[in-house]
């Protein structure tokens, strides 16, 4: 019999800036866009316990958000510091097994069945695991332990936070059986009415339900239910899932066609995305930029990266081009996005440094932002190409820009007045082309 547990670190975003920030506890907090007093765009990322209370959850528009909880605090993310956490947690899980299967920064499948004789039982391996993680990050986190992973995953949901819940083997009727019907993986609101409908309430009464008058209702999903509903799932976890892409993007609290205020947001997700393959130990064979204009019109273009690359300012060289290639109409941007695709392992530093002193300056300066920024936040330090690009990098991006038919001019300011590239991040500027 296996033994799968399922790990889900508490509304993690949010207890990141609370464990960085102890006077933001007890505090409603929300992670996402800037509300601007209900007047904001974008989503809700995180919002903590007392701020659900209110209504705030994940995904719902920040000015809905700021209506229900408006005396609540409001953070941006900062990827960068989560990303970094969540290596932290990967490392802990992986001395435990190595089959671990993350599904986002902040939870993970482990198949523990081998692990036995070093973790101890299911329980065991669970408050283990939760005792260690709050040792590396002084976070906690809800585990449910079960024989396969829809359980688990369902079990690590019913007592947050910090939270332990077993399904012990044989037992996983009757730990179902209660549960609302919508729990059921699959289950969305069409289907949940559907089985309203047939009288279908709680996961026991479809267990109980014949699958021939099911199956003629739903097909074959029918019968995948049926499954689901009887507890079993024979799916294995995969560890190592490759990531195909990471990205970035952000919305306009007004829609902008200011391109001084583009370029530097496009250079911040830039660096956003960077850090984030940096402390993933990937580089990027393709960045891809998004652009969603007034009236949601939405666009994409991609650009190989040879040799691939995790360094900020070489994505913002191949995207720069591609944004004033959209902005040659006027048109206003409501979302810029920016993606790291055809990922591959980076090279360890010592070995890239061998590349020269170009390469071993470009890893001084990511090592540096990298540190800063993993204890002081993504906004403790930034690079002076984010106020505006260095000549050097202006000039080859302009020549790049050249060959696609395009002109650039060059903005104001220069990375030269602060060493090794690095400034304190400003108030966002205004002027010049992007």
């Amino acid at each position: 019999m296996r033994t799968i547990l399922h790990v889900d670190m508490d509304q993690f975003y949010a207890a990141v800036e609370m464990r960085d920030r102890p006077e933001l506890r007890g505090l409603p907090l929300v992670i996402g866009a800037d509300p601007k007093g209900g007047r904001g765009r974008g989503v809700v990322s995180t919002a903590s316990y007392e701020a659900r209370k209110f209504g705030v959850r994940s995904a719902l528009p920040v000015s809905t958000a700021y209506r229900l909880c408006p005396q609540a605090v409001f953070l941006p993310v900062d990827m960068e510091k989560y990303a970094a956490v969540s290596a932290e947690i990967q490392a802990v899980f992986l001395k435990a097994t190595p089959l671990v299967e993350p599904l986002s920064l902040d939870e993970a499948f482990l198949d523990m069945t081998q692990s036995r004789l070093l973790m101890g039982d299911g329980r065991q391996a669970a408050a283990r695991l939760k005792a260690e993680v709050f040792r590396a990050t002084r976070l906690t986190c809800s585990v449910g332990v079960a024989p396969n992973k829809f359980l688990a995953k369902i079990a690590s949901d019913l007592k947050k936070p910090d939270g332990l819940v077993v399904v012990e083997p044989g037992r996983e009727r009757e730990f179902l059986a209660p549960l609302p019907v919508a729990r059921v993986w699959g289950v969305g609101p069409k289907t949940e009415a559907l089985l309203k409908g047939m009288g279908i309430v709680q996961v026991g009464q479809l267990q109980d339900f014949p699958l021939g008058p099911l199956s003629q209702r739903l097909g074959s999903f029918g019968a995948e239910l049926k499954e689901l509903a009887l507890g079993r799932d024979d799916r294995p976890v995969v560890p190592d899932q490759e990531a195909k892409s990471l990205g970035r993007e952000t919305t306009f609290e007004r829609d902008t066609a200011e391109a001084g205020t583009l370029r530097q947001t496009l250079a911040g997700l830039c660096e956003e995305v960077a850090g984030r393959l940096r402390a993933q130990a990937l580089r990027a064979g393709q960045v891809t930029l998004k652009l969603r204009f007034e009236g949601f019109e939405t666009h994409t273009r991609q650009r190989p990266l040879r040799p691939a690359s995790s360094h900020g300012p070489e994505l913002l060289e191949a995207t720069l081009p591609m944004l004033r290639e959209f902005l040659k109409g006027g048109r206003r941007v409501r979302l810029l996005g920016v993606a790291a695709g055809r990922l591959e392992g980076g090279e360890p530093r010592e070995q890239m440094e061998l590349f020269g002193q170009d390469s071993e300056k470009k890893n001084k300066v990511d090592l540096a932002l990298d540190k800063v920024r993993a204890r002081f936040g993504g906004g403790a330090l930034t690079r002076a190409s984010q106020m505006a690009l260095r000549e050097s990098e202006f000039q080859e991006a302009s020549r790049r820009a050249g060959q696609a038919g395009l002109s650039m001019k060059p903005g104001t300011g220069s990375a030269g007045s602060s060493p090794a590239g690095l400034e304190k991040r400003p108030a966002p500027g205004r002027g010049g082309e992007p």
